[in-house]
């Protein structure tokens, strides 16, 4: 992310081949301008300074996912005393990200933020290569307990409200039609999806959504489309799982509604009905402030909303509601903000959300009544399907109104 910034001359060969070919970039970030790209190289540490780097799966300034970060990044420059930030965007899972990783741990960095999921397991492989230096892990499952972390928040909290917006508005509008906008067949999407499903229910009983799924997280032009095939086959909203706010901007061809996610600027245009989004600076500040008095032990932390780390747009303190929320029945709009606030205060969680009796969509009893997920369930598959740890619930599972087959495990 950015400001323009020195970089070291001598290239790293094989790295810059392989980021070439991937069209990574790489820059600091200084958080009064916006910055240039640094090109192929690794950017450099600051003597003197507590060193962090993050690394992007998409462009900073995507409107989504990657902006969210990088804005968090940008907050611990400002608000941690005596520390450098730099960045890489553009760096795709897999292999290609534990380059980079060993790269910037060689550099010097001190503290690292791989913020995909596909970058769990290179993460883990280069964090026990370099045991003095700290690695957090968004949206994955796996820590080493000592210096190699996972970071995560309970989003399910937000599209359970989302999903009681979009289910008040489809009533309203007469057509009960929902879409639903996944990335990859991994437990989060289906567990994102179940709780937005779930929400619609509690304001339109007869709701369905149908589902697509894109395989990718950043794909401004494949998200487009897949948005106007849901929109096309019925849906009169569309939740994204991706990264950019291209719903809600085929909402407004279409005439319909969209929900986007991740960034809190990235509801910008009259149909967009709100957006769901994550604050990550305090979380990153208060991270990067006890690895440096190592007061900050990795593991595995999944916060929720009384974290104050995410939000929904209209609802949150300053903000007003949008056009497409304004026009929703009042009781629907109240129910919203009580559950919101019972969140907040930490009286409502993901377990809630997850709360029996819940039936999947072939009429099972998923979670019988009286019980509710536990945290082993958030993030697996069940034990019978292919690669599972073990859970009893798990996330192979659609729940009722929603018309798609499952993908594979």
């Amino acid at each position: 992310m950015r400001k323009s910034l020195s970089f070291g001359f001598v290239a790293l060969t094989i790295l810059s081949l392989v980021l070439s070919a991937c069209g990574a970039k790489a820059t600091e970030a200084p958080a009064t301008e916006a910055p240039q790209s640094g090109g192929l190289q690794i950017p450099d540490i600051e003597s003197g300074k507590f060193n962090v780097a993050m690394v992007l799966i998409g462009p900073h300034n995507d409107g989504g996912w990657s902006q969210a970060h990088y804005d968090g990044l940008l907050y611990v420059e400002k608000n941690v005393p005596n520390v450098h930030v730099a960045y890489i965007e553009l760096v795709p899972e897999g292999a290609d990200s534990e380059q980079v990783f060993r790269s910037l741990a060689r550099k010097g960095f001190n503290l690292i933020f791989g913020t995909s999921f596909g970058y769990m397991d290179p993460m883990a492989t280069v964090a026990e290569e370099f045991p003095d230096q700290t690695f957090i892990h968004l949206t994955g499952f796996k820590t080493n307990n000592k210096n190699f972390g996972n970071l995560f928040g309970a989003m399910e909290d937000m599209k359970y409200l989302a999903g009681m917006l979009a289910g008040s508005r489809s009533k309203m509008d007469g057509n009960p039609k929902l879409g639903y906008m996944a990335t990859f067949p991994i437990p989060e999407e289906l567990r994102l999806g179940n709780a937005f499903m779930l929400g619609a229910k509690k304001t339109c009983p007869e709701c369905t959504m149908d589902v697509r799924w894109i395989n990718t997280w950043h794909d401004p032009v494949a998200e487009k489309d897949a948005a106007a095939s849901l929109f096309d086959a019925g849906a009169q909203v569309v939740l994204t799982g991706a990264d950019t706010p291209a719903v809600a901007d085929v909402a407004q061809e279409k005439g319909k509604w969209g929900i986007t996610y991740d960034y809190v600027g990235s509801c910008k245009v009259e149909r967009c009905l709100t957006a769901i989004y994550w604050i990550w600076g305090p979380i990153y500040a208060n991270i990067t402030q006890g690895v440096i008095d190592k007061s900050y032990k990795p593991g595995f932390e999944y916060f929720d909303a009384d974290s104050g780390a995410m939000g929904i747009y209209g609802f949150m303190e300053g903000q007003s509601l949008t056009k497409g929320e304004s026009e929703l029945p009042e009781a629907d709009i109240q129910m919203v903000r009580d559950l919101l606030a019972k969140m907040l205060a930490g009286e409502f969680n993901r377990f809630d959300v997850f709360a029996g009796p819940i039936k999947d969509n072939k009429g099972n009893i998923v979670v019988p009544d009286g019980q509710k997920i536990e945290q082993i369930d958030i993030d697996c598959f069940p034990s019978n399907a292919a690669g599972a740890v073990p859970c009893k619930i798990g996330m192979h599972w659609w729940a009722d109104g929603i018309t798609a087959e499952l993908p594979s495990p």
